[in-house]
């Protein structure tokens, strides 16, 4: 028989830790199998990931986003990369989260140390394909990240 899993502090404890600790400030728990057709995960985040502009085509890949602890800032983004919509998302604030229909492009900042948002979207795992990474930011470890990470997080102060 399965166990339940359960999302307390000590989880959140742990995902933090692990995050500080992974070069990429990000840290996942999986609840699901990856074959599984729905995928559910803890996500533990740090300021200093970059999660670039992204967006996902398959039309059941819309995602649900929500934060659990700290703060967050998310951008949607039109095609050219102009800002159209954010908001920070914050545990116990105004707005806790998201839901992302498909095809729209959207990035991520992490506005406080040791944040962990819950994300649910359609399985099974299919990395981010041809089209869906934003032709106009750069790509996670190459020339222009931190400067464009550091204007990402400048739409938020």
């Amino acid at each position: 028989m399965t166990r339940p899993s359960f999302l307390d502090h000590a989880l959140f404890d742990e995902l933090a830790e692990k995050a500080a600790a992974s070069p990429r400030g990000r840290q996942h728990h999986n609840f699901h199998e990856m074959d599984e057709p729905c995928h559910r995960m803890a996500v533990g985040l740090q300021p200093s990931t970059y999660i670039p502009p992204h967006r996902h085509l398959s039309a059941d890949k819309a995602e649900t986003l929500l934060v659990l602890k700290g703060r967050l800032g998310v951008l949607i983004f039109d095609e050219t990369g102009t800002v159209v919509d954010k908001r920070i998302l914050q545990a116990g604030g105004d707005c806790l989260g998201v839901d992302l229909p498909a095809g729209v492009y959207h990035g991520l900042v992490v506005l406080e140390a040791d944040s962990l948002m819950f994300e649910c979207k359609a399985g099974p795992y299919r990395p981010v394909g041809e089209g869906e990474l934003a032709h106009w930011a750069p790509r996670e470890g190459e020339a222009g990240v931190a400067e464009y990470h550091a204007w990402m997080r400048a739409q938020f102060d």
